[in-house]
């Protein structure tokens, strides 16, 4: 039976209004925005330009163009992607993208994270090892975990499956819930796949706009004692270990030169975030590389992929 698809990612480049109008008067007051003193493009073309770049840069977005305005040195590109509408600005001359993260050059060569990247075959082995290294708070990572967990259930009598978290970007709430996830592995690793299948709805759907250490503390506590693990026991370690174990999945990272989340790692091998994130895709992957493959290998698990697209 195939399990029902819970989460809707957004766009990597998709940040809010408010902190793009916020970027835009800061460059504004700043001086920092570039203008130059041709324009060339019309508002139609600007926007044709503004979604073939991030289709282009970011195929996952799908973006389509809603409308443009001119606000005096640049155009408002606001574009629809994935059910949100999401303001873009434009330089006149068709130059620069303006984001929150900042300025893009829109005249430079696109650079995907596919392009000149060759994969290692991954080696055989009688138990594989298969790390799925994400942030907790980060949308696509968590949708990785999803189905990663349902695959590591299904398989963890054959492998040893693990999740490691290596950046707390997203705030101390974040940071928190890396440490209890790390920690219940180590104190009551047989029950973590419990804890972890649940994670998206009982943690991170009620706790990610709010951000704040006491609701993921509190829907933590309240979904490890739903599925019976010691909620002391683990906050305990947080404590006292949480630090250590956050660390030494760091500098796990650090050594496969981890940038995004979700990133997986199969007997030392780095897939990096390319992989068929679907329970059948990570199951393929697993069973590849079995010098023996088990026989719950050729059963089926559900393909779809559409709630585990982008990465952080």
């Amino acid at each position: 039976m195939e399990k029902a698809v819970k989460i809707k990612i957004p766009n990597p480049w998709a940040i809010s209004t408010i902190i793009l109008l916020i970027l835009i008067i800061v460059l504004f007051f700043t001086g920092n925005i570039p203008i130059t003193g041709k324009f060339t493009l019309t508002k139609e073309q600007a926007g044709e330009r503004a979604i073939n770049y991030i289709n282009k840069r970011w195929p996952s977005a799908a973006a389509k163009l809603v409308s443009v305005e001119d606000v005096g040195e640049i155009y408002k590109v606001l574009t629809s992607s994935q059910g949100q509408q999401i303001p873009v600005y434009v330089t006149k001359d068709g130059k620069f993208l303006i984001l929150p993260q900042g300025i893009i050059d829109m005249t430079q060569e696109i650079q995907t994270e596919e392009q000149g990247e060759e994969r290692q075959e991954i080696p055989k082995s009688d138990k594989p090892e298969v790390d799925l290294y994400i942030f907790s708070y980060c949308p696509a990572g968590t949708a990785a975990l999803d189905t990663y967990a349902e695959v590591a259930d299904f398989l963890k009598e054959y492998a040893i499956f693990k999740v490691r978290f290596f950046s707390d970007r997203h705030g101390s709430h974040e940071k928190q819930q890396n440490m209890i996830q790390e920690c219940i592995q180590e104190e009551i690793p047989e029950k973590y796949w419990d804890y972890a299948k649940e994670y998206y709805e009982e943690v991170y759907q009620k706790c990610w706009e709010l951000r704040s250490e006491e609701c993921d503390k509190n829907a933590s506590i309240t979904l490890m004692e739903r599925v019976n693990i010691d909620s002391e026991k683990i906050m305990n370690c947080v404590r006292e270990r949480g630090e250590a174990l956050y660390s030494n999945d760091k500098n796990a990272a650090m050594q496969f030169n981890l940038r995004y989340s979700p990133s997986l790692v199969v007997n030392n091998v780095s897939l990096g975030p390319n992989f068929d994130r679907s329970p059948e895709g990570i199951k393929s992957i697993v069973c590849s590389a079995f010098t023996t493959p088990p026989e719950k290998c050729s059963q089926s698990l559900s393909s779809s992929t559409s709630s585990s697209s982008g990465r952080c």
